[in-house]
């Protein structure tokens, strides 16, 4: 019979191995400890506030700043590919992207292939050096829009995920290509994983970062992979290196090591301001289950659909999800506009508590975006808006 852990407990373990609300990871080598906690950081284009990499690793590493994701990229002790989307990985889990670089080889990745453009792209770049799209000219008849690619750019990224190329660095958000082979270290492990290897790999990483994980979340976007991972989870609780919990009648798997971070202490006055990309919120089915927070991205919806803002960041308080807030940072005026802030109903007998908590955080993810002052739209319920602009002035 599984042990059973309290929603509480499951909660704590769930923060704690996302090393939030507080972490000790500081600087340059407190992120490139964050990635590899996590596993990876998904990079994502979105800028109404800081992008999503930066805000996912200020929300853990103190002190930092965006160019340290630079500098790890150029000391090579990161790399850029495609998680369940574009993300930046550890180094040293190189080898474990190679099977969807072959598969992607076999076959395409987003457009039919043109194998003169990337021959041509390739020789190019193997004789001048690391490259951008913009340095191949567009077409006459090229008509702009992200799917409507020059064919260079569509050879770039087809080759990028077939592993030929690498990002190095990128200039502004702009990809540098060149090729793998003067990028890779040449200490890197790049022989091809099995997909037992895969597999164990994923569960390990799922349980590092998450302390607690179901089949569906580790075989998110992976379904090709669940027999395998389902043989492996087996093959680990044969060996007693995993076990099964369960919290709220659901099942989980976690490991004995990882159940003892529980005696550590969690930060529950610290507020938190998440990016809806962040490690922890990314799955949506799972922080329904755990936590009770209803959350999606509405900034695919319509305006008229959206309920909380094109772009509202879940927020931490007391070892729960309590509020999320639409925001964005108006950098030429410096002025850090709160669209809507929204605080869960079970938590409004206590906001003026909250607001003392948030406010802190609030400063300082404003300052992050280069803004010197806040400005408050609209909030749930109508109260705090005053209250908080009041705090504001003091």
């Amino acid at each position: 019979m599984a042990n059973t852990l309290s929603i509480q407990q499951a909660r704590k373990l769930a923060l704690l191995s996302q090393r939030l609300p507080r972490s000790d990871y500081s600087g340059i080598s407190g992120t490139q400890s964050a990635i590899q906690q996590l596993g990876y950081i998904q990079i994502d284009s979105i800028s109404v506030v800081t992008r999503a990499h930066h805000h996912t690793l200020w929300s853990r590493v103190k002190n930092y700043q965006p160019e340290f994701i630079d500098t790890l990229l150029k000391e090579k002790k990161i790399f850029e590919y495609w998680s369940h989307a574009a993300a930046y990985l550890p180094l040293e889990d190189f080898r474990y992207s190679l099977p969807k670089k072959a598969k992607v080889a076999e076959q395409q990745h987003w457009f039919e292939r043109d194998l003169k453009v990337e021959k041509e792209v390739l020789s190019r770049i193997r004789i001048e050096g690391p490259l951008q799209a913009k340095d191949f000219q567009r077409p006459k008849e090229h008509v702009g829009g992200w799917w409507q690619w020059k064919p260079a750019k569509k050879a770039l990224e087809q080759l990028f995920m077939a592993g030929e190329l690498m990002c190095p660095y990128r200039v502004g958000f702009q990809k540098v290509y060149d090729l793998t082979e003067r990028v890779l270290p040449s200490s890197i492990d790049h022989t091809m994983p099995s997909d037992a290897e895969v597999a164990r790999h994923l569960i390990l990483q799922g349980l590092r970062s998450h302390g607690l994980v179901q089949l569906q979340e580790l075989t998110y976007l992976r379904s090709e992979l669940k027999d395998h991972i389902k043989e492996q989870i087996q093959a680990m609780q044969d060996e007693n290196t995993l076990q099964t919990i369960s919290v709220n009648k659901q099942l989980y798997f976690t490991k004995n090591e990882l159940l003892a971070q529980l005696n550590q202490p969690l930060s529950r006055q610290q507020v938190k301001l998440l990016s809806p990309f962040d490690n922890l919120v990314i799955q949506r089915k799972r922080i329904k289950q755990l936590f009770d927070f209803d959350y999606r991205i509405e900034c695919y919806l319509p305006a008229i659909k959206r309920q909380y803002g094109y772009y509202a960041l879940p927020i931490i308080w007391q070892g729960q999800l309590v509020a999320r807030m639409d925001a964005k940072a108006d950098r030429k005026l410096g002025v850090f506009i709160i669209n809507k802030l929204v605080l869960e109903t079970g938590y409004y007998h206590n906001f003026e508590v909250f607001l003392h908590a948030l406010l802190p955080e609030l400063k300082a993810y404003a300052a992050f975006n280069h803004c010197q002052s806040i400005q408050i739209l609209e909030t749930l319920p109508t109260s705090l808006k005053v209250k908080l602009a009041f705090m504001l002035k003091e």
